[in-house]
């Protein structure tokens, strides 16, 4: 993807990409709505307003927008029928029918690993999980796509949990960041275990090892880069806080 684009995803406010595409078939009519009161019911596919086509839902929800508190006429497919119901559109734009939601169109299956099965079934998530962030870390340090600018800190963290405990999604989650801390360990920065292994190769290969102010210095260094590091991503959770 080019980078403009993968800037301007990262800019929108809504964490949603990608979304399902599904039909407006209705699976439950309020009572006393204004769909109720003018006949839909439950089955009905509802595939146009006003002579406009809208074969999805977010189509539907798109156009109906622009007619609240006009009279329009839905086009309704009920069985082999398709009819015609006339209604007026509230203000809220809200007709009070519920959908039927995307999993509802398709079938899903849930594997449950034993514990040896577990072992390759978790390493290979773990890999992909890895590679998945490192291809990911790389768009921070592209200024085309400005991904510094969505750096988190312990906010961001927070933010990540769901607001009901669910102990699938925490074990997930921590297990995310394990990852993330493992990758971010062996980054060769000075202070970390990368940073260790760098001199220790350069000993390996070199024969001689690091004089002592050098290491010292280069400790100092890397101490700098990582407060510099945890100061620009809470300091970004703050600014977000306070003035957006």
């Amino acid at each position: 993807m080019p980078s403009d684009f993968i800037k301007n995803v990262l800019g929108k406010d809504t964490p949603t990409f990608i979304q399902i595409r599904f039909p407006t078939q209705v699976k439950r009519v309020q009572d006393k709505s204004v769909a109720a009161k003018n006949g839909l019911q439950k089955g009905d596919q509802i595939i146009g307003i006003n002579q406009t086509k809208t074969p999805y839902f977010h189509e539907f929800k798109k156009v109906v927008g622009k007619y609240k508190k006009e009279e329009v006429t839905l086009h309704v497919k009920r069985q082999e029928d398709t009819i015609d119901l006339p209604m007026t559109v509230p203000e809220s734009g809200i007709l009070g029918f519920m959908p039927k939601r995307p999993n509802e169109y398709f079938k899903t299956k849930k594997i449950n690993y034993g514990f040896l099965a577990s072992f390759p079934a978790g390493t290979k998530k773990a890999y992909a999980t890895l590679t998945g962030y490192v291809k990911q870390f790389a768009i921070i340090f592209n200024p085309d796509t400005e991904g510094y600018k969505h750096v988190g800190g312990f906010i961001t963290i927070g933010k990540i949990f769901p607001g009901q405990w669910n102990w699938l999604l925490f074990w997930e989650m921590t297990a995310l960041l394990s990852v993330i801390l493992a990758f971010m360990n062996i980054l060769p920065i000075p202070a970390l275990d990368g940073g260790h292994v760098m001199f220790t190769l350069y000993e390996m290969i070199s024969g001689r090892k690091p004089s002592e102010k050098f290491l010292e210095y280069a400790q100092m260094v890397g101490m700098v880069i990582l407060l510099s590091l945890l100061i620009f991503a809470n300091g970004q959770d703050l600014y977000k806080v306070f003035f957006k």
